[in-house]
């Protein structure tokens, strides 16, 4: 694995495992910090908001500078100098600015690290999976060590916990080296070309349900685990146990995406997410209904990203690589994810904590229904 395959490694180490304990923990802070229910739907949904903007944005920058990795280092800095905005915030105004402003920054950094790694990497993705993983891996050991910090300290010490591993992001992108384009034969394609296409859109379209079903984890669970009866400590092992399973299957996806291909095993994710939310809300007061439907993370999230950047190589590579990344991220977590984070806070509002978690499933299953669509008519252009 060359060398630089290990800076990856350590960027996504610091980077999700910010990313991961701030998101799953903020609910808790902000709920402690007076805000209601409808508050924290619309303050959570706004990391998916602004992931419609900043990836866009800044991986336009980074396609027509060439300087990927000036950009990672410039985003760390204005991240940690926002940030600073969640040591004094106390009401809901001034956290919703806060949040716009830190995410403008670092809803990029993930994107242009993948779309760095896949330009080095060339078409093989032997080594993506076991890079990857240590995203999850940061997540897990994070999550656990912030739980414990949190019901010692309280949910007044996220913010340290959080603004730390933000500062040891920006010090891992120090290490990073600019990679070159693949080169790419004639003009360059049209992105409107590319994003006018119908199996593209339907693809778009499919993993914006998926990832809208995500957002009854990412935004609710935390919330609706606490609303059941369990401490920090246990809700920090559920998603560790969910990270672990995605730790697992990021390992051996090599294998698996070389014999069983990109649409067989997006279709199994498809499957596995209907069933795991709707496991979530039926059987909440059973701790080993629970574990089942953490265990299928592995499917519903690491598979399900692993074959959708699969995909994409097909559309997206060479000079459209930073932003096919980039749109990845803004259609699927930025417009699926934060139409989704308002639209379930009124779910949970109107129809209890529960009706969550069905709606979820019914995303998975219609994000199947379109994703089967996309590959259909990618045959059919073929004939």
């Amino acid at each position: 694995m060359p060398t630089q395959f290990f800076n990856y490694s350590a960027f996504l180490f610091f980077y999700y495992a910010h990313a991961g304990t701030f998101s799953s923990y903020a609910s808790l802070f902000y709920a402690d910090k007076g805000m209601t229910v409808a508050q924290i739907g619309v303050l959570m949904a706004l990391i998916q908001v602004m992931r419609i903007v900043g990836p866009n944005l800044w991986g336009w920058v980074a396609d027509h500078s060439e300087h990927r990795v000036r950009v990672l280092r410039i985003t760390g800095l204005a991240a940690m100098a926002a940030f600073s905005g969640f040591f004094i915030g106390t009401d809901f105004a001034h956290f919703f600015v806060a949040m716009v402003v830190l995410n403008l920054f670092t809803s990029a950094q993930g994107p242009l690290c993948e779309a760095l790694m896949l330009s080095e990497m060339r078409g093989d993705m032997t080594y993506y999976g076991r890079i990857r993983l240590w995203g999850s891996i940061g997540f897990i050991v994070m999550m656990m060590a912030t739980a414990y910090v949190l019901d010692w300290f309280g949910t007044g010490a996220l913010p340290w916990s959080a603004g730390a591993l933000l500062l040891c992001t920006w010090m891992a992108a120090l290490r990073l080296r600019d990679v070159p384009r693949q080169p790419h034969k004639g003009p360059p394609p049209a992105l409107l070309s590319v994003l006018r296409r119908r199996e593209v859109i339907a693809f778009f379209v499919s993993s914006a349900l998926m990832i809208a079903a995500h957002m009854a984890l990412y935004t609710f669970y935390s919330l609706y685990l606490a609303r059941h009866g369990y401490s920090k400590t246990l809700i920090g092992a559920m998603w560790s146990l969910g990270v672990v399973a995605e730790v697992v299957l990021f390992y051996l996806q090599g294998p698996l995406l070389k014999r069983w291909g990109a649409r067989r095993l997006l279709m199994v994710t498809f499957i596995a997410g209907a069933v795991r939310f709707a496991v979530i809300g039926a059987g909440a007061q059973w701790i080993a209904a629970l574990i089942a439907a953490q265990v299928l993370h592995a499917a519903t999230f690491a598979l399900h990203h692993s074959s959708s950047v699969l995909a994409m190589q097909r559309w997206f590579a060479g000079p459209l690589q930073a932003r096919g990344q980039a749109l990845y991220i803004s259609l699927s977590y930025g417009i699926g994810g934060s139409l989704a984070g308002v639209a379930l806070s009124r779910c949970w509002e109107r129809f209890g904590a529960e009706s969550v978690y069905f709606v979820a499933a019914g995303l998975c299953a219609a994000a199947g229904i379109v994703s089967a669509l996309s590959f259909h008519w990618q045959r059919t252009d073929q004939r």
